[in-house]
């Protein structure tokens, strides 16, 4: 089994990545295999809602979006990770999973999800909750922890420094090496990814 982590940081190694690395260091313990894709620094085009993508299967724009989208048909689990902007996620960021969920997120149902944030002081809570959204639209279930899934620092070093933030990490790559293991057993004795209803879409003038 294997996991796509998302660094949303625009810095490589920087806090976010010390997050994701203290995750993925237990789920490697669980022989699950994982690999940590870095978004840049560089622009991100945000999606012009084209429809494109409903005819091709991919994003028309052909950058990291459509790297992701291809890495993640043969992982078993997406996690996220971003800094806080303003009490929110990076917009580089948002316009990546704007354009992965919309272009591919049919594709995620039943891989699980989670999202880690890193921030100097404050904006966590709200950023988690931007994110998991996400996650809630594709059908995928999301992978708690013992706190929610945040650390604090400027600096990789700072981030070192919080000690309950990396155990929140470290348990959260627990929690979902437990669930990577309950899908493997349900998928080996046949049981199917629920199929959803996608007959009613309506708005609020019919």
């Amino acid at each position: 089994m294997k996991v796509l982590f998302i660094n949303g940081s625009p810095k490589e190694r920087g806090c976010t990545y010390t997050a994701l690395r203290e995750v993925a260091s237990q789920l490697r313990e669980n022989n699950i295999e994982t690999e940590i894709l870095h978004i840049g620094a560089g622009p991100i085009l945000d999606c012009m809602a084209c429809g494109a993508c409903r005819e091709t299967g991919r994003c028309f724009e052909d950058d990291v979006v459509n790297i992701a989208a291809r890495r993640m048909k043969e992982c078993d689990a997406l996690i996220v990770g971003c800094p806080v902007y303003f009490a929110g996620p990076s917009g580089r960021l948002v316009c990546f999973l704007d354009r992965l969920f919309y272009s591919a997120g049919g594709t995620f149902a039943g891989k699980l999800g989670a999202c880690v944030v890193s921030a100097r002081r404050g904006g966590c809570t709200a950023s988690l909750d931007r994110l998991a959204k996400y996650f809630e639209f594709a059908r995928m279930p999301m992978v708690s922890s013992t706190y929610w899934n945040m650390v604090h620092g400027n600096t990789p070093e700072e981030v070192a420094q919080d000690r309950e933030g990396l155990q929140t990490m470290r348990n959260l790559g627990r929690d979902m090496a437990w669930m990577l293991r309950c899908i493997e057993v349900s998928r080996n004795a046949g049981v199917p990814v629920p199929t959803a209803e996608r007959a009613e879409r309506t708005n609020f003038i019919r």
